[in-house]
């Protein structure tokens, strides 16, 4: 079990660099995250002993339940929520989290500001957009995405850049190139996009963190 996962970690390690180097990038600039969300500790530990120190979580109440235990042995890994939030869990989030990836509305720009303030933690913060203009899925209206940069630097919110899921089965590199225009133009150099399916053609366009789960887990377990 722990040869075949780390054979996988191995694996999309190394298709990262090969895209990153089409792209004359350089792989440092690439973050993987390994999506743990709805996989065990068990599933988790063998990607930690191989070195592997960013993981996403999809709830805040999973991620309570499985993380403090592990940093405890591993002090240095980095927890992303890349899952919606809901605002009433804002201070949560912002105690446990190092990054929060869904940022999509005002609301919840309102809550982690004063989460923030309110502590002497400030994790960093990608505003997810819907860049596909999907009825069912988060983000914000491109449109609506000028007034939500502002108004999260008005709050003191530290944007790491934007984030996105593209619409599926389609080809994602459209979506991907828009995210990364909208990023220019708003003066932000992070992209939080490209998934166990994309991921090569997000970082040949300019992704700054991938987020892979499947490719490395396989198939979703159930949450805790």
């Amino acid at each position: 079990m722990i040869a075949d996962d780390t054979t996988k970690l191995q694996a999309i390690r190394s298709r990262i660099a090969k895209a990153a180097e089409i792209a004359d990038r350089r792989v440092t600039d690439v973050t993987l995250i390994a999506v743990s969300k709805t996989h065990p500790v068990e599933a988790i530990e063998p990607l930690l002993v191989e070195g592997q120190r960013v993981f996403g979580e999809n709830r805040v109440q999973e991620a309570s339940e499985k993380w403090p235990a592990l940093r405890e042995e591993y002090p240095d890994v980095e927890l992303h929520l890349i899952g919606q939030l809901q605002s009433n869990k804002a201070a949560e989030a912002v105690a446990l989290f190092d990054c929060i990836h869904a940022v999509d509305r005002p609301s919840l720009v309102t809550a982690l500001g004063k989460a923030m303030a309110a502590s002497d933690r400030r994790p960093d913060c990608f505003l997810q957009v819907n860049i596909g203009d999907e009825p069912q899925k988060g983000g914000c209206a491109i449109a609506d995405l000028p007034a939500l940069v502002e108004q999260a630097r008005a709050a003191g919110l530290p944007i790491a850049g934007l984030m996105c899921l593209p619409p599926a089965d389609v080809e994602p590199a459209p979506y991907f190139a828009l995210l990364a225009k909208l990023a220019r133009d708003h003066g932000l150099t992070g992209l939080s996009m490209g998934m166990s399916d994309d991921f090569e053609t997000a970082v040949t366009i300019g992704a700054t963190h991938v987020r892979i789960g499947s490719a490395l887990f396989g198939a979703r377990g159930v949450a805790a």
